[in-house]
């Protein structure tokens, strides 16, 4: 059998999203503000009651261990933004992408944002990988759609991996 490049990214995709889905079964409601170290981020209640993440410009050394709210916030801003980058709509800002305030919501979240990106990828042709990636490299960059589309499975993966190794611990610690 062969595959195309469309294919072969949405069969990886689908690996990927079957083995982040393991870990969004199991997570507890406390688990996703569970500080496992002193030094860490997490999402924080602003004076206007909106969820927050912690967050700087310049990555701090040591980096701060995310808590799995702020792992699952950051997933949704970046995804949030490749797609808005993908549908060609204004890409949101950080700050206007929020936390939704609890674990049973930000699962919901993801996976709408699995149900939209699956729509972007079922309508990409082998041509579309070709042309110049929207994002997240600058314009000027020789990155094309199938190096987006790469990026996104890969960092769904690493963030994935996140999010399982503090589920795992939390577990185990408790």
């Amino acid at each position: 059998m062969s595959l195309n490049r469309c294919d072969l990214l949405r069969w990886q995709f689908d690996l990927t999203w079957s083995l982040f889905e393991y870990h969004l079964e199991r997570l507890k409601p406390d688990d996703f503000l569970w500080e496992p170290a002193a030094h860490c981020w997490t999402v924080r209640h602003d004076v206007a009651g909106k969820w927050v993440p912690d967050w700087a410009e310049t990555e701090p050394d040591p980096v701060p261990v995310p808590t799995i709210a702020w792992l699952s916030w950051h997933i949704g801003w970046w995804w949030s933004v490749t797609i808005d980058h993908a549908e060609q709509r204004p890409p949101r800002e950080r700050a206007e992408i929020t936390w939704p305030g609890d674990g049973t919501s930000a699962v919901e979240w993801l996976r709408g944002l699995r149900v939209e990106w699956l729509a972007v990828l079922d309508r990409l042709s082998d041509a579309d990988l070709d042309a110049a990636a929207p994002f997240p490299w600058p314009k000027d960059s020789e990155h094309t759609v199938a190096h987006m589309v790469a990026w996104v499975n890969t960092e769904l993966l690493k963030n994935a991996a996140e999010i399982g190794q503090l589920r795992l611990t939390r577990a185990a610690s408790a």
